[in-house]
């Protein structure tokens, strides 16, 4: 199939000729457009309370969500726990011995402690038991109350 050529003359001819349904979808389009814009004066008319409503409404939702957002933009996030390294070293406590009381803190026991840590069972056995010693309590639950209370755990 031969392809089209683009001729203007032909495009004008027939535009030409296209006056009469232009002007008539030109006034339909006028009409539709004064319809539209009676029908929105009736609506305001008697609906005028209702309108002014959802105006107040609207102004206040805008108010609300523009002093939410002022108010709580200004807060901030709370500074990242240090777990106060002054009394780790006053105790004596290593990094591995700080994290093996935070894994307790976790509530977990030896056996997943050991797992989490890649050492054996025994291994936590003992950094468990020189905690104990270092924080001055016989207990797990006492070694966790102290160490919240020197500020090691959050």
């Amino acid at each position: 199939m031969p392809k089209a050529k683009f001729n203007p003359n032909s495009v004008m001819r027939r535009l030409a000729g296209a006056g009469p349904y232009i002007l008539y979808g030109s006034l339909l389009a006028a009409g539709a457009l004064l319809l539209t814009w009676l029908d929105y004066l009736r609506f305001t008319r008697t609906l005028s309370g209702e309108f002014q409503l959802f105006l107040t409404a609207a102004f206040f939702l805008g108010l609300g969500v523009w002093a939410g957002a002022r108010i709580f933009a200004g807060r901030r996030e709370a500074p990242a726990f240090d777990g106060n390294p002054d009394a780790q070293r006053t105790l004596g406590l290593s990094a591995r011995e700080m994290d093996v009381l935070t894994l307790i803190a976790d509530g977990l026991s030896n056996k997943e402690i050991a797992t989490r840590l890649n050492v054996s069972p025994n291994t936590v056995k003992t950094h468990v038991a020189r905690v104990l010693e270092k924080l001055e309590v016989s207990r797990r639950t006492a070694a966790l109350a102290r160490a919240r209370e020197l500020g090691l755990l959050p």
